[in-house]
């Protein structure tokens, strides 16, 4: 809880340090990788750093916490820490980096305000962040001891690597050790930690793609990002026999496989939680209500279309709606609509739980049109590949 003293100062100065916010970070990444290189080495993404996208979460991230504080008096935001939480214990980070960032998040906001940082609004902010900070520590630990192992990479051999639409491939791995596996749950994700050829090592966090009830295998799906290093790295250079390092599942959007029907709405490569729901429901054999929507630029460009196919038609309760913005090429038996995915004429049932995953835009607009809908916000859930822009904006 926000203190009183703190308070005042806080809702006062949260319009200033909200505006410049987006400057400080830049700022404070600069300072904090000058002073530790070494946490460029397998957590901090090169690539997101590069384009802004890390700085754009930092920000957003703390505006949200401290408007919630100065809102929302004695609670605090958990829906923006879990989503924090899960991303940091899937990187391996621990309590003794949170004075480290503080050192350099705090250098970074007297830079740029000048003496518009008082003791007292030192002060004020000392505590938000403290707040912060200690509410995801207390939250990671607890990430940390549900696993069934205490590592943060363990090492994976890659034992296929098939070509899944355009642009995209699925990568099946099976254990290299015997470290303990914790079994996944439909819509989590594992970071992939991969030694690039500059020698540096780098991570991305990608959803898991298949039936997760297993010990025995890791299987993700990626498509090529030519602004990344890591899918480059895994789609030109990975070899079947390979050995990576797999950290173990997190990520909070996860799929419930039972109760109330659920509306999977996927576009682009934002298809993997669904066909990893699609295909845990198959194999337990779920009678479930499920409507699946996806949209795509082509047929050929689905990822996962035959696997996604085959789970839908083995639910007895499941339907698979498509559109295709190119509709010209599609198969002659396929079913699609031609343009964006939209929901007007849709029967979604109003205690349906909606999953929601691919680019921003199209999360934005499925959502609203859900909400115009009936399903309350409350019910609809969805997840961001890589830092989370739909929080920051």
């Amino acid at each position: 809880m926000l203190s009183e003293k703190s308070r005042p100062v806080i809702e006062a100065t949260l319009p200033i340090i909200g505006e410049r916010i987006s400057h400080i970070t830049p700022k404070f990444y600069g300072r904090l990788f000058a002073a530790h290189p070494e946490l460029l080495d397998g957590i901090f993404s090169r690539a997101n750093q590069k384009n802004g996208a890390q700085q754009q979460a930092l920000a957003g991230s703390i505006a949200a916490f401290a408007t919630h504080l100065v809102n929302n008096p004695g609670t605090l935001p958990e829906a923006v820490l879990s989503r924090i939480a899960h991303k940091h214990t899937s990187l391996g980070i621990i309590e003794e980096q949170y004075p480290i960032v503080y050192e350099h998040l705090f250098a970074a906001i007297a830079e740029d305000l000048g003496d518009a940082v008082t003791a007292e609004v030192a002060e004020a902010w000392t505590e938000v962040y403290w707040l912060m900070a200690d509410a995801l520590i207390k939250i990671e630990k607890g990430l940390y001891a549900k696993q069934a192992n205490d590592k943060v990479w363990t090492d994976w051999k890659l034992v296929s690597k098939t070509a899944a639409g355009t642009d995209s491939i699925t990568f099946r791995f099976i254990p290299a050790d015997d470290t303990p596996v914790t079994v996944a749950k439909a819509g989590q994700f594992v970071s992939v930690r991969v030694p690039l050829l500059d020698g540096l090592r780098q991570c991305r966090q990608y959803t898991l793609s298949d039936s997760v009830a297993s010990t025995t295998e890791r299987v993700i799906t990626t498509k090529f990002d030519g602004g990344g290093e890591v899918s480059p790295f895994m789609h030109g250079h990975l070899k079947v026999g390979d050995v990576v390092e797999l950290s173990n599942p997190y990520g909070d959007l996860v799929i419930d496989v039972t109760g109330a029907p659920i509306v999977l709405a996927t576009a682009g490569i934002g298809c993997t939680p669904s066909a990893s729901a699609l295909a845990t429901l198959a194999a337990a054999g779920s009678d479930r209500q499920v409507l699946v929507l996806h949209a795509e630029a082509t047929e050929d460009a689905w990822a996962l279309k035959e696997q996604m196919r085959e789970s839908v038609g083995a639910l007895p309760n499941a339907e698979l709606k498509l559109w295709l913005e190119d509709i010209s090429a599609k198969n002659e038996d396929t079913k699609a609509t031609e343009g964006y995915m939209s929901l007007a004429g849709l029967d979604l049932p109003k205690d349906a739980r909606l999953y929601l995953c691919g680019p921003l835009p199209f999360m934005r607009a499925v959502r609203s049109q859900a909400i115009d809908a009936g399903i309350p916000a409350t019910n609809i859930h969805y997840e961001v590949f890589g830092p989370d822009l739909w929080l920051a904006a």
